[in-house]
């Protein structure tokens, strides 16, 4: 039975494949996210900079889950925001999300998430695929106080780019352009053909429970 084990802690991303059928095994990656990214060459593309990320993230789970490497497809993501030609990751602090928010309130900006899925067997990487999407999201222009408010509740401090779409933070995006599950953290229609490409069907993975 194939299972896919997601390299992630993120319940937003859990809950977008539970709701779309599958309960994936949650595996956390120990991956130094600035190191990596650090390690990549100036003026890497910020779409190969999440992919790398992503990559990073699925080769590290990998190698710590020989309970399900006799047939499992791991998928590793990673979100961040592109602003001004900037990528914008987890603020952390609420003056890091202040400024942010300075940034982008009543603009668009580009939530770009990697995505890399490991097809597993027998105890190895069989095969890999990789790739990004890009979503243009639309901010509104919270008030002072709202904004004082929403950065309160710590919700922006740890999500990349200082949004959420489908919690608190979809109160202040006015629209987007594209792949909402992306926005989300990961994106079905890319997830779905990268599953094709390591010769899986999404057909296959659901009604699975996780352990």
């Amino acid at each position: 039975m194939t299972r896919l084990i997601l390299a992630s802690a993120s319940p937003a991303r859990r809950e977008v494949l539970r709701s779309a059928g599958i309960d994936p095994v949650v595996r956390v990656s120990d991956v130094d996210e600035d190191a990596v990214a650090a390690a990549l060459p100036d003026g890497t593309l910020p779409q190969v900079v999440v992919v790398e990320l992503a990559r990073a993230k699925a080769l590290s789970v990998a190698a710590s889950i020989p309970e399900f490497a006799a047939d499992c497809v791991v998928v590793g993501c990673d979100s961040m925001l592109l602003v001004d030609g900037e990528l914008q990751g987890k603020p952390h602090t609420p003056e890091v999300a202040r400024a942010r928010w300075a940034e982008m309130a009543g603009r668009s900006a580009d939530l770009i998430t990697g995505h890399c899925v490991l097809r597993m067997r027998d105890g190895a990487v069989s095969a890999e695929a990789v790739d990004c999407s890009s979503t243009t999201v639309h901010f509104a222009k919270p008030e002072p106080e709202e904004l004082d408010a929403y950065i309160a509740t710590g919700e922006p401090l740890q999500v990349a780019g200082a949004f959420t779409l489908d919690g608190m933070g979809g109160w202040f995006v006015d629209r987007i352009e594209g792949d909402p599950s992306s926005v989300i953290g990961i994106g079905l229609p890319l997830l779905r053909r990268l599953l094709g490409d390591v010769g899986i069907s999404v057909a296959q993975l659901w009604g699975h429970s996780a352990r």
